[in-house]
């Protein structure tokens, strides 16, 4: 039983599994953390450009 339990303490291939999930995790965040200000910026840009173009063919 103890030669189990040192073989468990020693094994850090789950350490490695979890820190990769961490990694996706905190990635993750920031992408969504991102998104609010990128669409916003998106949606006044792509606004002042439909009011441009619907300008210009009104003329």
């Amino acid at each position: 039983m103890t030669n189990l339990f040192s073989r468990f303490v020693k094994d850090e291939s789950g350490a490695t599994a979890i820190e990769y999930g961490l990694i996706a995790a905190i990635v993750g965040v920031g992408i969504i953390a991102g998104l609010g200000p990128l669409t916003e910026a998106l949606n006044t840009t792509f606004g002042t450009i439909s009011t441009k173009l619907g300008e210009a063919g009104a003329e």
